[in-house]
Formats: C-alpha cells, structure tokens, sequence
C-alpha cells in the first residue's frame, strides 16, 4: 500500500524521495526491518496472552534429555510470524503482483490448516489435532488452486532472451521449469507426454504441484522439533529464495547468467526478505530455552511458503539441495517406519535404524545438547544453500 501511496507522490507532485520506493532493494530492506520489529515488538505481548489463555504446549515424555521441562510452553507462536510476513508485504509489495497474491493466500491458506490443529490440540485437549487426512485435503486444495494459476494465469510467462544484447524477449509457455546443474537447463513438462497428449500437461503439472507443496508443508512440520530449528532453517532457505528471485526477475542479471527471465518476478524478494526477517525475529523467543513454540501454525505456512516460492522462480527441482534439512527429516521418518514395518512383518518385532525419528531426535538419543543438534543443522543448511547458488555457474 505504501508502494502505491508513494508512487502517487511522485507521479503527481515529484516529491523528493518518493522514487526511492520504486526500488525493490530498498522496499525489500524496508519489509525485512519492519518484519523484524514487529516479531521482537509483538512477540512478547502474543507470549502473555497465550499464557493467559492457557495456550501451553503439551509433551509427550519420550525419554529426551530437557524434554519435559517444556511441558506448558505457549504454542501457536506461528501467528506472529504469519502476521510478520503479511504486514510487510502489504505495505511494501505490489499487491496486484500475482506471485504476491498467491504467496500471501499460501501463508494464510497453510496457518489457517495449522491454527485449527494447534486448536485442537491445546484447548479441546485432543491429543491427535486435525485428522491427518483433513491436513492432506488442505494441502491439495492449495495445490490445486496454485496449479491451476501457474498454468492458466494471463499474467504468468517465462521469457528467453533473443537478438543481440539481450534486447529481443520471446514469451513462453509457463509450464516450464529449471534443470540445475545442466546448460540450456529449461525443462518442459510436455516432455513427459507423447505429442497426442500434450494438451494434458497441465495435469501432470499440477500434480507436480500437489506433490511439492504437501511434501515441503510437511517437512517443515516433522523439522519443528528443536527449539530454533525450522525457524532458523527456513530463514537460511528464505534468504536462498530471495536472491533468485532478484535474479530471474531481473532482465540484465538473467541474461548475463543465461537463467530464465521470469517478468514481475522481482517483487518476490519484497515477500522473502519479510519471511526471512519473521524467522529470525521469531528465534528472539524461540531460540534455546524456548519461551514460544510456533506450532503447526507456523511450520505448515513456512513449508507451504517455501514449496510455493520455489514453484513460481521455476526452482522445484531444487528442492532437495534448498530444502535439504527438510528432506533428510522427512526421510528419515519414512525409513524408519518402513524397516519397523518390514522388520516386524519378516522376524516378528519391528526393528530400528535410527534411535528415533525423526533424525534430531536421533542425535538427542545419542547425547548431543540440543543446541549444538541445531547449530549443526543450521550449519548443513547453510552449506546446502551456497552449493544451491552455484548452480547458477556450474553447468
């Protein structure tokens, strides 16, 4: 809104200084600031109040060290850090930017999935939340309204550079994405289906979508199991994010690393800065000792956000380097289901591979302080991140 307010400023009165909001890096540093203050400001009233409401976060005792003393901790923490996305980005951000309305509709649409299971699990005491399968119907349903925007939306293009110097654009379709690691690296879904059914890519693409989107929702979900751990994890993914989307959406930047030039894109990194300034000044009180937990509520909407982002700077298949933490959580829990289950089957009893599951809660078993679980996470995370960025060279 303030984007809009100041535009208007210097269209019709040439106010000095008005410009400056035209400048993504200027309203992207503007939108990571009031991000951050509004968590720090804000996180402490939203504290009290869940303990007022008797809010508390309640442990199972699995036989981890320090574990039960976080027994009563205020949960639905992720309020304030939904709330510390969407301020900003509205203030800051074109709002008529279709990649800013979905990704907005993303954070909303997964809280409001999260909120409801923290509900159920806090105030009605039901120790199960929302049923797994009402979780899974919100996801797809997200997935398919993404899908369906990514594919048929007038405003979504691709572009590749033609001519000399970059000055001749071609318009593509949108159903395309990015093969890292690869030169001439654009992937068209339609590859996937003989000439006669190519006019049902849309259908494989939006189940593409589904998949991404469930998948990354979820590891997020499994990874909030550590006091600082997904927050500061989807800070380092966030940041990740931020600088592709400057440098898809930016003509000159995209030609010069023969990338794809997605249009509009740029004011992404309006909404990543603000994601990235929600986590860290969510780890003021989330850090270890934990005085708030984010809940469903706030590890749901970091996955989806994530999943979505990735999806519209045409990075999917980036997924499993960017969001490493996530998948290595994700599949250590399926690992050590599937071998109890076999194991169980086969010999009688059911057998592990790891400690417990998922894989911090591993390291945990294994002695290691919780901080240090973290830390060293953070530390893989942020590895994962600069050999991601390297894809932009290495082909």
């Amino acid at each position: 809104m303030l984007y809009y307010f100041f535009k208007y400023l210097d269209e019709q009165f040439d106010l000095v200084g008005a410009g400056v909001f035209q400048y993504i890096s200027f309203r992207a540093g503007m939108a990571a600031i009031v991000s951050l203050l509004i968590t720090i400001t804000f996180g402490r009233y939203l504290i009290e109040r869940l303990r007022s409401y008797q809010v508390g976060e309640s442990i199972r005792d699995l036989g981890l060290e320090g574990q039960m003393q976080k027994q009563g901790t205020p949960t639905m923490g992720g309020i304030i850090i939904i709330m510390a996305i969407v301020i900003p980005t509205l203030l800051f951000a074109e709002v008529t930017n279709i990649y800013i309305i979905l990704l907005v509709i993303t954070a909303l649409w997964m809280g409001s999935i999260g909120f409801l299971d923290d509900y159920l699990k806090v105030k009605k005491k039901n120790k199960e939340g929302l049923r797994g399968k009402f979780k899974v119907i919100g996801q797809v349903a997200l997935g398919l309204l993404v899908g369906f925007v990514m594919v048929f939306h007038e405003d979504i293009i691709t572009r590749e550079f033609a001519g000399e110097n970059g000055a001749i654009f071609i318009d593509q379709q949108s159903i395309i994405t990015t093969i890292p690691f690869f030169k001439n690296n654009e992937f068209q879904y339609d590859w996937l289906l003989p000439g006669s059914l190519e006019q049902f890519t849309w259908v494989i693409y939006v189940l593409a979508v589904i998949f991404i989107i469930t998948a990354v929702s979820n590891g997020a979900n499994i990874t909030d199991g550590l006091d600082g751990l997904a927050a500061g994890t989807s800070a380092i993914i966030g940041l990740t994010l931020a600088i592709f989307a400057y440098l898809s959406g930016n003509a000159i930047f995209a030609d010069y690393l023969n990338i794809m030039f997605i249009p509009n894109s740029g004011e992404l990194v309006i909404f990543c800065t603000a994601f990235v300034g929600a986590c860290i000044g969510f780890l003021w009180y989330n850090s270890y000792p934990a005085q708030v937990f984010m809940g469903d509520t706030g590890s749901l909407s970091l996955g989806g956000v994530i999943a979505v982002l990735a999806l519209v700077i045409r990075k999917e298949l980036l997924i499993p380097f960017i969001c490493g933490i996530f998948v290595i959580e994700n599949l250590s829990v399926i690992i050590q289901v599937s071998y109890f289950k076999y194991t169980k089957k086969k010999y009688g009893e059911g057998r592990r591979i790891f400690l417990m599951s998922p894989l911090h809660h591993h390291y945990q078993k294994k002695g290691l302080p919780e901080a240090k679980i973290v830390t060293r996470f953070w530390t893989i995370g942020v590895l994962l991140a600069i050999g991601t960025l390297a894809t932009l060279k290495l082909r």
